[in-house]
């Protein structure tokens, strides 16, 4: 009896994985959807010039708690516009006042019943056709490494992170970063205190990604798209999720 019912249960465990691991993923989805609907708002209303980058953060901060049910961001929130594209997410730089003619990205990391959201977009004030060409060939490049990775098994942090130099080379510009993405999950995920390697889209990352986490379950990923135009003193970014949708 105790072996018969032993085999009995273990695909009925198999089938509950399987149905968790796919509402996992439909909660990282349905989180950055949330987030979507977040920055449309955030581009049709608040985007402009003449206001500090901290003004933004917080004209941002206040609309998402208000109107999209956001009380907790799992990272800071980042404006950075101008020269100020060019510095990494750890520098806090003097708050700078967003010009008529500007570029500049938001990154958010808002959390949304419990699950995680990462997503960053670039937006351009004016016409600047070389600004613009920055801004319009984040997604290409997130779409074409993307393919890359659906494309290869076993496909190493480290790799990847290859291959979004190559991708930001190929489209004419500098990749402007040390990482290319990282986990995501529920909130809070995964974490290896003082790591900047194990969980991270990075060079010196040699473990496969579609690993399991230390929980068991399925690890998600963000892939994120830092180009840099050196010779105008400026940047561009671009994440989401990698391994949902």
């Amino acid at each position: 009896m105790g072996a018969t019912t032993a085999a009995a249960t273990e695909p009925e465990t198999e089938a509950v994985t399987a149905k968790a691991e796919k509402e996992r993923a439909a909660y990282l989805l349905d989180a950055q959807s949330k987030a979507v609907s977040l920055f449309a708002e955030i581009e049709e209303k608040l985007v402009r010039p003449g206001i500090t980058e901290k003004q933004l953060s917080d004209e941002i901060y206040a609309l998402g708690q208000e109107r999209h049910g956001v009380r907790v961001h799992w990272h800071k929130r980042v404006v950075r516009s101008g020269p100020n594209t060019l510095l990494p997410f750890e520098e806090n730089p003097p708050d700078r006042v967003i010009e008529e003619d500007d570029i500049l990205y938001v990154d958010l990391g808002p959390v949304f019943e419990k699950y995680e959201a990462d997503f960053a977009r670039t937006f351009v004030l004016g016409n600047d056709p070389e600004k613009i060409k920055l801004r319009d060939s984040l997604e290409p490049v997130w779409k074409a490494v993307k393919k890359r990775y659906d494309g290869s098994k076993g496909m190493t942090g480290g790799r990847l992170y290859e291959i979004a130099v190559e991708e930001a080379k190929k489209a004419g510009w500098e990749f402007g970063a040390w990482l290319a993405g990282h986990l995501v999950g529920q909130f809070p995920h995964e974490r290896v205190p003082r790591d900047k390697v194990k969980l991270y889209i990075t060079k010196e990352n040699d473990e496969v990604m579609a690993a399991r986490g230390s929980d068991g379950h399925q690890r998600h990923w963000i892939l994120e798209i830092h180009l840099r135009d050196s010779k105008n003193n400026r940047a561009a970014f671009f994440e989401q999720l990698l391994t949902v949708g």
